[in-house]
C-alpha cells in the first residue's frame, strides 16, 4: 500500500468562518484544507506547485458543525499522483476528534503559459516519491 506525505494545520474557528447562526460557513471548510495543502507543499520544498495547480474537483461530505471559538485540525494527504493529475484527501475534525468534513481535491498541471494539463514536472514527482518512501 503506498504511504503518501500529508499534512494539518490547527485554526481556530473565527467569527468570520461561522454563518448567521455560529456554526461554520461552509467555505471556512476550503480555506483550512487549502492551509494544509501549503502546509503540505512547503514541507516538500515545492513552492512553485500552486501558481500551476488549478482545482478540476472539489468533493466535501459534512457530518457535523464547528462552533466559533473551537479549535479544529485540517489534515490533506495526497491520495493518488497520475501523470497530469493529483488528488489529496483531506479531513476538518473538531478538538475533540470528531471529524465534521471530509472530502478529496483534484488539481491538474498547468504550466504558465499552458491552456491544457501537462505532466508534472520531475522535481515534484521526485519529491512526493521520495517523502512517500519516509
Amino acid at each position: 500500500m503506498e504511504r503518501f506525505p500529508e499534512a494539518s494545520v490547527e485554526r481556530t474557528v473565527e467569527w468570520v468562518d461561522t454563518d448567521a447562526s455560529g456554526h461554520q460557513h461552509n467555505s471556512a471548510i476550503l480555506r483550512w484544507v487549502e492551509a494544509a495543502e501549503a502546509e503540505l507543499f512547503r514541507s516538500l520544498e515545492l513552492p512553485d506547485y500552486f501558481p500551476s495547480a488549478p482545482r478540476v474537483q472539489q468533493v466535501i461530505n459534512y457530518k457535523a458543525k464547528l462552533w466559533f471559538g473551537q479549535r479544529i485540525t485540517a489534515t490533506v494527504k495526497i491520495s493518488a499522483l497520475g501523470r497530469t493529475s493529483m488528488t489529496m484527501s483531506f479531513e476538518v475534525a473538531s478538538d475533540a476528534g470528531e471529524v465534521a468534513a471530509y472530502g478529496t481535491v483534484t488539481t491538474v498541471h498547468v504550466p504558465n503559459g499552458t491552456a491544457t494539463a501537462q505532466p508534472w514536472p520531475e522535481h515534484l514527482v521526485r519529491a512526493v516519491k521520495t517523502a512517500q518512501e519516509s
